[in-house]
């Protein structure tokens, strides 16, 4: 009676352990394909993805039939799945799942743990099953402390051996921004089970966050000599995008969306391909995949978002407010509101931008009572928005607890807000020179750095960064863009003695 009674309070709703919005440091957790893929072999992949997307629009999804439960290969009746079964598998493989599957795989999970509360495994994968609930609904507030209560109770009731509960530990960090702590629970589980390739995924992106990209790429290495598929070849395309190596990172995406294995996994990976078409600039491009991963999974919100911003850069402005929207109502993230804040604010529409902006800080509020580390975005909005001198204090603590690429750009753009270029330009430098790891071909940090530049007067750097945000994507925000134009049409035409031989 004792266990089950621990059981169904670790199940309930429980306050997230710590103090909301500081970093938590795990105790002892033990104890208790090759770059530069040639654009011909990108361009065959790109054209897979579309032909794979065009066939599933004429044959309403026929080219999925094969992986549905209820059929085996000679097309005879096969067994049906355990509840949640397809949910379990894509959870523990770290890819998209849908909903109503993530849903029944969480009631499966629950009935399980409250009648045997020793089975450590159920725990563990029912707090990972807490953490993509919590991503997809944005639901923070209440499902990551669960997540954190079951996968504790899994470390509690197997204290060793336990890389599930550690892994998924990492997870969750990553999930709240906790970067440090998710490379504290993860290299926890990869000394315990070095080859469990799904202990690497949550390192990849804890390294990522505290700008440590060595390491990420040596995790995705290992990773790649474990595994192959989808799961890996959607965590290459990160790695792949943050080394500024655009065309792999899309060819893996392509790859990764024809591989899937459900219609929620593929359209994650569509999704993912959107952002980074529209990353390049390519705004039709970019909605034919968000569109796509909509239509395959209706829960697909970070599409619908993406789809607002296609549509508003394609200028069809009523359809894209109305994406936000839509998106906004299901899974209400704070910077799905300040993207629409921002376009309101560009249509003039001033009180409409406000009530988005006070929506972003309540939304931060709320994600903090989870644990959610929301200083980053806060510190942009308030650079923007607000008070830049309140950015740059936020933003240097963050800099502080995870010094990476986004970090940095945030922070130097903040600073020259505050009017501090000098030092503005020293973190705009780590955002974008290679030297410094700042490889990713980012329109917002050109911008960002050209706007300090010729607010030190430097103007040949600051006309060549601010021409290379529009090169990259000319659409990249609708306030920043017009600022851009502006500057360069201040700034003028190149000197003679400042063009460089072709």
């Amino acid at each position: 009676m004792e266990n089950e009674a621990a059981a169904a309070e670790a199940v309930a709703t429980s306050p997230a352990q710590g103090t909301p919005g500081t970093q938590q440091t795990p105790g002892t957790p033990g104890t208790p394909g090759a770059p530069g893929t040639s654009g011909k072999r990108f361009r065959r992949r790109h054209l897979l993805l579309g032909s794979l997307v065009g066939a599933l629009v004429l044959g309403g999804g026929a080219a999925l039939l094969w992986w549905l439960p209820g059929e085996d290969a000679a097309g005879g009746k096969a067994a049906a799945p355990a509840p949640g079964a397809v949910a379990g598998a894509a959870v523990q493989a770290g890819v998209p799942a849908a909903l109503p599957d993530l849903a029944a795989l969480v009631e499966a999970r629950e009935s399980r743990v409250l009648a045997h509360p020793e089975d450590a495994r159920s725990w563990a994968v029912l707090g990972a099953a807490y953490v993509e609930q919590g991503r997809r609904t944005a639901d923070a507030a209440h499902l990551y402390p669960k997540a954190e209560r079951a996968l504790r109770t899994s470390l509690k009731v197997r204290p060793k051996g336990n890389a599930e509960a550690l892994s998924g530990l990492a997870a969750l960090a990553d999930a709240r921004r906790d970067f440090r702590s998710a490379r504290a629970w993860g290299e926890a589980a990869r000394k315990l089970a070095p080859k469990r390739w799904t202990t690497y995924p949550p390192l990849i992106d804890a390294y990522t966050g505290l700008g440590d990209y060595k390491k990420a790429r040596t995790a995705l290495d290992r990773l790649m000599r474990l595994r192959s598929g989808p799961a890996v070849l959607g965590r290459a395309a990160g790695v792949y995008w943050d080394r500024g190596w655009r065309e792999d990172a899309q060819a893996a995406l392509s790859d990764a969306a024809a591989g899937a294995s459900s219609p929620a996994e593929q359209a994650g990976w569509l999704e993912r391909a959107g952002q980074l078409a529209w990353e390049r600039g390519e705004r039709e491009d970019a909605l034919r995949h968000f569109q796509e991963a909509v239509r395959l999974d209706p829960d697909q919100r970070a599409a619908q978002a993406g789809q607002g911003r296609a549509l508003a850069a394609l200028g069809r402005t009523s359809e894209a407010l109305s994406a936000y929207q839509v998106a906004l109502a299901k899974q209400p993230l704070p910077g799905y509101a300040l993207e629409l804040g921002e376009l309101y604010e560009s249509l003039g529409l001033t009180q409409p931008a406000r009530v988005q902006y006070d929506l972003l800080r309540a939304r931060v509020g709320q994600e903090a009572a989870g644990g959610v580390d929301g200083e980053l975005l806060l510190g942009r909005f308030e650079a923007e928005h607000g008070d830049p001198a309140s950015a740059v204090r936020r933003l240097r603590a963050e800099w502080l607890r995870q010094p990476g690429i986004a970090v940095a750009d945030a922070l130097g753009w903040a600073l020259h807000q505050a009017g501090d270029d000098k030092e503005a330009l020293r973190f705009a430098r780590i955002a974008t020179d290679r030297a410094h790891g700042g490889a990713v071909r980012s329109a917002p940090y050109a911008f960002h750095r050209g706007m300090i530049e010729r607010g030190l007067e430097k103007d040949g750097p600051a006309r060549r960064h601010l021409q290379e945000a529009l090169q990259i994507n000319p659409y990249f925000s609708p306030l920043q863009v017009r600022q851009a134009r502006a500057a360069l049409a201040r700034l003028g035409d190149e000197p003679a003695e400042e063009k460089l031989p072709e």
